[in-house]
């Protein structure tokens, strides 16, 4: 059985087949074929089973970034692991905070796979829908808490002009403090790498899920 593909989960309104460009793999939803257990030696065949076993940490979808790193599985350990401790682990931010970080950076990339995966964390983590509504539709901040806005300038202010501003930084290191802050910037980094890698294979929301980010 496939791991399960995490996102918004299918209702009967839901359509369960979507018409994918044409070179998309419908096994993938991407340009990738699916790697296949089988034709991995045995180091590959170990380190797929670490991101399929139902019992493992690091149990990912196939559809999405675990299935690329899958075509290195020398590295997917290292890879999953990262991703697993800036998503879990509460180095400086608060869950909520991660889960709207995440946001911040999917809507910057506009990546319609990360934000469909999280926005549903996002609002199962607490984060407040109003605030997931600034974000998709690039809302002015006004009344947005200061810890929330301050992440909020910091993402888009990075993502539109490829740097950040002393102000905007000083903002968000008093809101957040030094760990909170490198946490934060750690985890735009690494969802931005997982962005680059949707874009170049035109990653696909799965067939069950409703794409939830406006894009032309």
């Amino acid at each position: 059985m496939e791991p399960r593909v995490w996102g918004n989960e299918p209702t009967p309104d839901t359509p369960t087949t979507r018409a994918y460009p044409a070179d998309v793999n419908r096994d993938s939803s991407s340009r990738q074929p699916p790697v296949r257990r089988e034709e991995l030696d045995a180091a590959g065949q170990r380190a797929y089973d670490t991101v399929t076993d139902s019992g493992s940490k690091l149990r990912a979808s196939l559809r999405g970034p675990t299935g690329f790193w899958l075509h290195l599985p020398e590295v997917i350990g290292h890879v999953r692991e990262l991703n697993w401790s800036l998503r879990n682990r509460e180095f400086g931010l608060a869950r909520p905070l991660r889960e709207l970080t995440i946001l911040v950076t999917a809507r910057a990339n506009d990546c319609q796979k990360e934000w469909t995966a999280h926005e549903l964390h996002a609002l199962n983590a607490g984060v407040d829908p109003a605030v997931i509504d600034i974000i998709k539709h690039r809302k002015p901040l006004e009344g947005v808490a200061a810890t929330e806005a301050a992440i909020i300038a910091f993402g888009r202010e990075l993502f539109r002009d490829k740097k950040v501003s002393a102000a905007t930084y000083a903002r968000a290191l008093q809101a957040l403090g030094e760990r909170a802050l490198v946490h934060m910037i750690a985890l735009m980094s690494n969802y931005t790498m997982t962005s680059v890698i949707f874009a170049a294979l035109d990653q696909q929301v799965a067939p069950d899920q409703v794409p939830l980010l406006p894009l032309p």
